[in-house]
């Protein structure tokens, strides 16, 4: 079986922590600043966490290698509900 590639647009805008969650950046941060409310600006400093649904699309389309470190955290997650 070939190797799989991860999508190169996703290296850049994600990263998956050690416990298999995965984060990004906050989006609408680019342009037209003055419009957007302090609360806003000062909240799209950081990066967050996907929800479980996102990340799961993440990994399972454009992160081939980095899926089964993350679905084990996921599954301890659910499980625990």
């Amino acid at each position: 079986m070939p190797k799989l590639k991860t999508k190169s647009s996703v290296k850049k805008r994600f990263k998956v922590t050690k416990s298999g969650k995965v984060k990004a950046g906050s989006a609408f941060t680019s342009h037209m600043m003055q419009n957007k409310p302090k609360s806003m600006k000062r909240k799209a400093r950081r990066t967050s966490a996907l929800s479980a649904p996102d990340a799961r699309t993440v990994l399972k389309n454009w992160f081939p290698y980095k899926r089964k470190k993350a679905s084990r955290a996921l599954t301890k997650t659910e499980g625990a509900k």
